[in-house]
């Protein structure tokens, strides 16, 4: 098992998560936990969304980058961590998120 599968079982294993979603930065899914239906929709929304956010950030100070994004709705958390080459997407129920603070 890679080191990639190892980490994606481990954020599984976090209580409430509901998936993981590890997409390019042009938003293709390259390892999900979810179906591939939900991952296709969660990875076409969460880029727009993300390069909305980082672009927002830019404007505000040039010298600065989006690192992270939390999105909280009454049921779930989706967190998202872009990086150079991937976004890394997270959901999890948000009541587990409540509990775990």
């Amino acid at each position: 098992m890679s080191e990639v599968d190892d980490t994606i079982k481990r954020m599984e294993s976090h209580k409430g998560v509901e998936g993981v979603i590890i997409l390019t930065h042009d938003g293709i899914p390259i390892r999900s936990t979810l179906d591939n239906d939900k991952t296709l929709v969660y990875a076409a929304l969460i880029t727009q969304l993300t390069e909305k956010a980082a672009s927002v950030v830019r404007d505000l100070d040039q010298t600065n980058e989006l690192t992270f994004l939390r999105i909280r709705s009454k049921l779930k958390e989706v967190m998202v961590a872009p990086d150079d080459q991937y976004i890394l997407i997270v959901i999890q129920s948000a009541g587990s998120a409540q509990e775990s603070r």
